[in-house]
C-alpha cells in the first residue's frame, strides 16, 4: 500500500508541480553559474547508494568546503538558493526518487556514506526501509542549520556526537511504530 502510495503521489505531484518545477530550473539555471540539478550519493535502504536530487541552492563545490551547511547565511549557498532552502522548494526533485523507488513520501532521510559509517549496528537498522522526503526526526530538527550554527568551535562534531543519535533514536522509533496513516500524519505535520 505505502509504494502504491509513493507511485500515485509522485506522479501526480511532478504533474501538478510541473509548471513550478520549471520555474524553479529556470530560475537556479539564470541565477547563478553552475548546473540546474544538484546530484548527491546518500545511503538508501538495504545499505546500497543512489543519487539524490535537488535543485542546486549553492556554488558549485561548495560541498568539497564540508558537507553541512551551518546557519541560514552559509556564504556557500546562493541568493535564489536562500529562498529555496527556506521554503524547502529545493527538494521538490526528491518526487523523481519517490517514483523510481529509491525514496519514499516518509522514511528516515537518507544520510552520507562518511557519517552512515559511523552508525552503531542498532543505528543501522533505519535502513532497513526506504529513505524518505520527510521524518519525524526533520519535523523535530527543522532548524537544524541554526542549531548548528550556533555552536563555536566544531559544528561537525556537535552534528555527530548530538543531533545525529538523537535523529537515529526518532527514526528507529518510527520504524518500530509506522503505520500508513501515522506516514500520512507525517506528511500533514511536514506541510504545516
Amino acid at each position: 500500500m505505502k509504494r502504491c502510495f509513493d507511485i500515485l503521489c509522485s506522479f501526480l505531484g511532478i504533474i501538478i508541480c510541473f509548471p513550478l518545477l520549471l520555474f524553479i530550473a529556470l530560475w537556479v539555471g539564470c541565477s547563478s553559474k553552475g548546473g540546474i540539478f544538484y546530484r548527491q550519493t546518500r545511503v538508501g535502504k538495504d545499505d546500497k547508494d543512489f543519487t539524490l536530487y535537488k535543485f542546486r541552492s549553492m556554488k558549485i563545490n561548495s560541498d568539497k568546503q564540508g558537507l553541512l551547511t551551518i546557519g541560514g547565511k552559509d556564504h556557500r549557498i546562493t541568493r535564489a538558493g536562500y529562498f529555496l532552502r527556506k521554503h524547502k522548494l529545493d527538494e521538490l526533485p526528491q518526487l523523481f526518487n519517490v517514483l523510481c523507488g529509491n525514496m519514499s513520501f516518509v522514511g528516515p532521510r537518507p544520510e552520507v556514506r562518511k557519517y552512515v559509517s559511523l552508525y552503531t549496528n542498532e543505528q543501522m537498522k533505519v535502513l532497513s526501509v526506504r529513505p524518505g522526503i520527510t521524518d519525524p526526526a526533520s519535523i523535530a530538527y527543522r532548524n537544524e542549520n541554526d542549531l548548528l550554527a550556533s555552536v563555536k568551535t566544531n559544528p561537525e562534531e556537535y552534528y555527530i556526537k548530538e543531533i545525529m543519535p538523537k535523529k537515529l533514536a526518532l527514526n528507529l522509533q518510527y520504524i518500530s511504530k509506522r503505520t500508513f496513516f501515522s506516514d500520512i500524519l507525517i506528511i500533514f505535520k511536514t506541510i504545516f
